[in-house]
């Protein structure tokens, strides 16, 4: 008898189809083809032990599987669960009163027939509503996730009798529903780090508004415990809240890469990722034998925060320019080539010398030039070209670190940077690839920072006197006009040129040669 039953692969953050065809003849062997891993080939016997501690078995007949299409790699113990489906109905031993072609199944078996949870459940059931599927039946721990998908029922299961009983219609299951606007609403309220308990630091909490309302990415340069990884801990929480558009893109790339198993629901804060400084480049960009997500991908609609940026070997820093022109990442292997989006805010820190100390006749650690000369030369210029914003941050001072008041809270400063964001996408709407400042090409920085005469020979002159380099032009024209959007304002002026001018530390003579 030959039936068939249907599962699902990812690539990406995409999902396949799989068709898994099971034929029973006489004779005795069980065969899987269809180019499966080891993970896969192994299922045969925790199926077995499986189907025996809950009344069923695999009979001695000949057994072919095959998943089609034949010439993909599918992987991952996910299977479990359909070819045992396959097995049981393809051998009669439950009556399918349900139709199987009806429904997606997966799920990773225990030897008690008890399910584990899977990797990928939200494009699975994205690709499932596609293909009009009319249900899909998982794991219980993804099946909130899995719910988010309209028009697609999902049934979250804790074991294999539970599937069983459905197709013999002896006990109904239960389908996941999930409300929508309570699930992505809930959570955008009260961020867990807040600015207001940053004390003192107005310039750096200035300068972390302003990257945030034009996407700039920045870099902050102070000596140890100036509150740099304290500030950047708090960027997300003045970020404007996601879009469901963004929710859903985000938890499909966090459920390729197993991040929201045992989790419930859709993403919705926005990510923060912060590696340490010994990742490899197939870590920070995602790849391997099977291309699975880097931390970049991870950060995608967030924040990528990397620590003390010299401390990261070069050649995992120079991989990051692709990515931060591009928004995306392509891994490409003999047989095939899978695409992540990487589209995240980089917030760098770093000391401004070895021993974090500089300039500084009181510093307990001195460095010489040769040592600073070493420990600058790991950033190269083409990594800094795309960073918008330099930003020194002083020590706090006795006096601030012990007054009783708080600064300013995370909600109100987000709500000046959604208003700016807002005046960026009207502005943008004819560019299809263009949402906010930071992104702008030449031609729109022509278009959109024209300045008068006396702003444009204000910063000929700061160019001239700071020896700025001829990178930092179109930068400070980007950060002046997400400025004068934050106030909001038209036209950019001196003021606006004078202030984006202070964050360019690294172009001026002194830094970096």
């Amino acid at each position: 008898m030959l039936t068939k039953v249907y599962g699902s692969a990812v690539f990406g953050v995409d999902a396949t189809t799989i068709t898994v065809e099971v034929n029973v003849d006489v004779g005795v062997g069980y065969h899987l083809v269809g180019l499966p891993d080891n993970a896969i080939k192994e299922s045969h016997y925790r199926i077995a032990a499986a189907l025996q501690n809950n009344g069923y078995r695999i009979p001695g007949k000949k057994i072919i599987l095959n998943m089609s299409p034949a010439d993909l790699r599918k992987e991952g113990s996910a299977y479990d669960l359909t070819i045992a489906m396959g097995i049981l109905v393809a051998t009669g031993q439950i009556a399918e009163k349900h139709p199987l072609q009806d429904f997606i199944i997966m799920g990773e078996l225990s030897l008690d027939g008890s399910l584990q949870p899977i990797r990928g459940a939200l494009p699975i059931s994205i690709k499932g509503n596609e293909e009009r599927f009319k249900g899909f039946i998982l794991p219980k721990q993804n099946a909130k996730e899995a719910a988010i998908v309209e028009g697609i029922a999902v049934f979250g299961v804790d074991s294999i009798k539970e599937v069983i009983d459905f197709f013999n219609e002896e006990v109904p299951l239960e389908e996941t529903v999930v409300d929508m606007d309570a699930e992505f609403y809930e959570h955008l309220s009260k961020p867990e780090f807040d600015f207001a308990d940053v004390k003192g630091q107005e310039s750096i909490k200035r300068s972390m508004e302003i990257a945030a309302a034009g996407g700039h990415n920045i870099i902050l340069i102070g000596p140890p415990g100036s509150g740099k990884t304290m500030i950047a801990k708090r960027l997300p929480s003045i970020l404007p809240p996601m879009s469901l558009r963004e929710s859903l893109e985000t938890t499909k790339i966090h459920s390729v890469a197993g991040r929201t198993m045992n989790k419930t629901g859709i993403i919705t804060s926005r990510p923060f990722r912060s590696p340490h400084h010994t990742i490899s480049d197939v870590a920070l960009v995602g790849g391997g034998s099977y291309p699975q997500p880097g931390e970049i991908s991870l950060a995608h609609n967030g924040v990528l925060f990397l620590d003390e940026l010299p401390e990261f070997k070069r050649g995992v820093l120079e991989v990051l320019r692709q990515p931060l022109e591009d928004r995306d990442v392509t891994i490409s292997r003999a047989k095939f080539t899978v695409t992540y989006p990487s589209s995240f805010m980089l917030v760098a820190s770093m000391n401004p010398s070895p021993g974090g100390y500089f300039n500084d006749p009181d510093a307990p650690v001195t460095s010489s030039p040769a040592e600073m000369q070493r420990y600058l030369s790991k950033i190269s210029g083409p990594l800094l070209d795309r960073i918008d914003i330099h930003i020194e941050v002083t020590p706090v001072p006795f006096d601030k670190i012990s007054e009783d008041r708080k600064g300013e809270s995370s909600i109100l400063i987000r709500e000046r940077v959604t208003n700016s964001r807002k005046i960026q996408t009207n502005r943008f709407t004819e560019f299809e690839n263009i949402h906010y400042n930071a992104q702008m090409g030449v031609k729109q920085i022509r278009k959109y920072c024209k300045l008068e005469e006396t702003s444009l020979q204000l910063l000929k002159t700061a160019m001239e006197r700071l020896n700025l380099s001829a990178r930092a032009y179109d930068r400070i024209l980007k950060v002046a006009r997400t400025i004068a959007d934050l106030e909001p304002s038209e036209s950019i002026t001196g003021d606006h040129i004078s202030e984006a001018i202070q964050y360019r530390s690294l172009d001026r003579d002194g830094w970096l040669g």
